[in-house]
């Protein structure tokens, strides 16, 4: 059976985000076993709300709307850079892992900010 292949599948942002859930997963394995509900939760949890944001956004009609979900996978990529601080200051992760999970983050986080710009944008349209 074919599956369908919806909006958010193609976006940069979302591939981008979904790339970062997945590092972040992996780096979160060497964590200690006592923050497995602490530290280790949150950020794997804020990770997956970035993409998932994408995702459910992209199915908004209004650009508005869309753009509005796009602002929540902001802040929430933002929480993980803060947790990504966090872990590397507790010593939680090595210092080369944590340049390259940041950096995955930060690219995560233009990308957001593009599709948040071409969101407004469009909306500005519709009003004029």
């Amino acid at each position: 059976m074919d599956h369908v292949i919806y909006s958010f599948e193609k976006l940069e942002a979302w591939l981008k985000a979904k790339e970062l859930v997945k590092n972040v997963y992996s780096v979160t394995q060497s964590f200690p076993k006592n923050e497995q509900f602490g530290l280790t939760q949150q950020i794997r949890r804020a990770a997956v709300s970035v993409a998932s944001n994408i995702a459910e956004g992209s199915g908004r009609k209004s650009p508005k709307d869309k753009a509005h979900y796009s602002v929540m996978a902001f802040g929430s990529i933002l929480e993980v850079i803060n947790q990504l601080i966090l872990a590397n200051e507790l010593e939680f992760i090595e210092e080369k892992i944590y340049q390259n999970t940041r950096k995955l983050a930060q690219e995560t986080s233009y990308m957001i900010n593009a599709l948040y710009k071409q969101q407004i944008s469009g909306s500005k349209k519709k009003i004029l």
